[in-house]
């Protein structure tokens, strides 16, 4: 046991032990793969401005989408059924990525961009809304085939 400690140690200080740097490295592969991932439209977060979409995904494809907020006021995004039906890879803010277990809403103080990498997972019939707002263009529908 303190052989396989002593080997995991050195493996975490020395990342080169732990696995080969080959820059001749196959690409991407599944989720990744450059068939599989597409950008989606930017999403801008203006009040009282309308969301675009509707947006048409396929379950198991790999999308990216840029969420931009004007800095007109406090706004956000809240979708709990949708963000259930995805895998969210990761969210990244100037340049710093997070990936979480999971995402219940969105929000946005002030101005900013943050992009989301997601896999579409379960069909169905979702949408991402502006909460308090009551307008259909607040809605961004969304269907994952």
């Amino acid at each position: 046991m303190a052989f396989l400690m002593c080997c995991l140690s050195l493996a975490i200080a020395h990342p080169a032990l732990a696995e080969d740097d080959d820059d001749d490295a196959a690409p991407p592969a599944g989720l990744l793969a450059g068939p599989n991932k597409s950008d989606l439209p930017e999403v801008i977060l203006s009040v009282g401005e309308p969301l675009g979409g509707p947006w048409a995904l396929k379950s198991g494809h790999y999308y990216e989408v840029k969420i931009t907020a004007d800095g007109s006021g406090e706004i956000g995004l809240s979708g709990a059924d949708f963000f259930r039906a995805i895998w969210v890879d990761e969210v990244v803010i100037k340049g710093l990525e997070i990936r979480p277990m999971g995402l219940h809403s969105i929000e946005f103080d002030r101005a900013g961009t943050m992009e989301i990498g997601f896999v579409a997972v379960k069909p169905g019939r979702y949408s991402l809304a502006i909460p308090g707002s009551t307008g259909a263009e607040q809605r961004l529908e969304i269907t994952i085939d």
